[in-house]
């Protein structure tokens, strides 16, 4: 039975030779098929493979071509496997699936007309357009909920809806309650804007509701930053009863929350704090992870007594949306793009997840099979800081527990691994190189 990625690098061979030359169509996938010997699913892979090479790209409607890649200076050839001094990234976790390109390129053909075109770079404020702002809704519907359209407040991405939020709730020098171990983006925000982040206490299940109100008796808490649904980078979701005990502490104490719902699209059948709490909750989402980060939006779903501040915010910061990303996001979610690029996504996190559970099998990791990063307590007797320093030493990026920690307690020993930058092959030669170092750690390191 032929591999797919020797029949790829046959391919990429007669594009080297000019057999094949920029331009040229393949034939569809089942013909190749049948052409090579191979199954229709094997077929699939080898196109999946030259995209990811970068020699071919996919038009909807027309098939797939070979693209015009310029050569690199002394290149005699396309790269027909991953470079080997190359760095394989688990840091940044930005998922894409096969079909994203072309599904993307899709709904932006009727935008690229000069008359829509022309509408779509005209300025527009925090609130977007309301055909946007119903879209937007069906995007953020989880859970049986679906909030108010009228609620929904834009950005220009993520982080940016997230550091307006905490803006407008938390002035300089007050608290702002976070989880023990929390998104890094969080910490650089707070110590931007001078404010103090309190650890709250977590278990097994996540957020434990009564830290929230044994910090706030001391010295009051300005508002809550908390990801109840696949934590980051834990990947613990809240239990239903959990979460409604959450939303009780926050409304009998009228502390707002700031819901991060980055990575709650993996979990869409679990509803959101908002949903418990709608009053008291500000929730944060994008559509980088989702969709793609290259053209990205942000979203907050703001409370109307809070919505006038978090526009302001938004205003002041320079935040607001391109006009361009609202008819881009509304078109994709009117054509069905987005739910199909969801749904993709959620089937390659547990593809991603097989892969990491088989390497990793016999270590203390904690995930969720729907996941696109897990969480490693790693062996001695190694440590998270030198754990990552050799990891580095062989091309390979990981986060250490300490980029997550807050406070002075000490870090746990950990790391957490990204699964979605990288290949499926690249992933699981990563993960494997991962496990030789665990398992062959220098006999002069030591624990704290």
């Amino acid at each position: 039975m032929k591999d797919y990625r020797s029949v790829a690098d046959a391919v990429a061979e007669d594009i080297r030779a000019g057999i094949l030359r920029p331009g040229d169509r393949l034939p569809p996938q089942r013909e190749f098929a049948r052409q090579h010997g191979i199954a229709d699913s094997t077929a699939a892979r080898v196109y999946q493979e030259l995209a990811r090479r970068g020699l071919t790209v996919g038009e909807v409607g027309r098939g797939t071509f070979v693209r015009a890649v310029p050569a690199a200076s002394g290149a005699s050839a396309p790269a027909l496997t991953e470079p080997a001094g190359s760095r394989i990234d688990l840091e940044l976790n930005y998922p894409a699936v096969p079909e994203q390109s072309a599904l993307l390129a899709e709904g932006l053909d009727a935008l690229l007309r000069p008359d829509a075109l022309g509408r779509a770079l005209r300025p527009v404020g925090t609130s977007g357009l309301p055909a946007v702002q119903e879209s937007a809704a069906d995007i953020l519907a989880c859970g049986g909920w679906r909030p108010d359209p009228e609620r929904i407040l834009f950005a220009g991405n993520g982080r940016q809806a997230l550091s307006a939020v905490i803006t407008a709730l938390v002035p300089p020098g007050a608290r702002l309650g976070v989880e023990e171990l929390t998104y890094p983006v969080v910490k650089a925000v707070a110590a931007r804007l001078g404010i103090t982040l309190v650890p709250l206490a977590m278990d097994h299940a996540g957020l434990i509701p009564e830290a929230v109100e044994e910090a706030h008796a001391g010295t009051p808490l300005h508002a809550v930053y908390v990801q109840p649904r696949l934590h980051n980078p834990l990947s613990l979701s809240l239990p239903a009863q959990r979460l409604e005990q959450l939303a009780e502490v926050l409304l009998r104490l009228g502390i707002p929350a700031v819901e991060d719902a980055i990575w709650a699209f993996l979990r869409d059948e679990l509803p959101p704090l908002a949903a418990h709490a709608p009053e008291r909750t500000v929730l944060i989402d994008s559509l980088s992870k989702r969709v793609a980060p290259g053209l990205t939006l942000g979203f907050a779903v703001a409370p109307p007594a809070l919505a006038g501040k978090i526009s302001a915010a938004l205003r002041s910061g320079g935040w607001a949306p391109m006009r361009f990303a609202l008819e881009a996001a509304h078109r994709w979610q009117q054509n069905g793009t987005v739910r199909k690029l969801v749904e993709a996504k959620q089937r390659e996190a547990a593809v991603r997840q097989e892969i990491a559970a088989r390497h990793l099998a016999g270590f203390t990791v904690q995930s969720d099979p729907r996941s696109y990063h897990c969480w490693w307590q790693l062996p001695r007797p190694w440590r998270a800081d030198t754990f990552v320093a050799a990891a580095a030493r062989h091309g390979i990026g990981v986060v250490p527990a300490a980029a997550f920690a807050v406070g002075r307690h000490h870090a746990p020993n950990a790391i957490r691994v990204g699964l979605a930058s990288p290949p499926p092959d690249v992933l699981s030669q990563a993960l494997g190189t991962l496990v030789e170092l665990a398992r062959s750690a220098p006999e002069d390191l030591v624990t704290d």
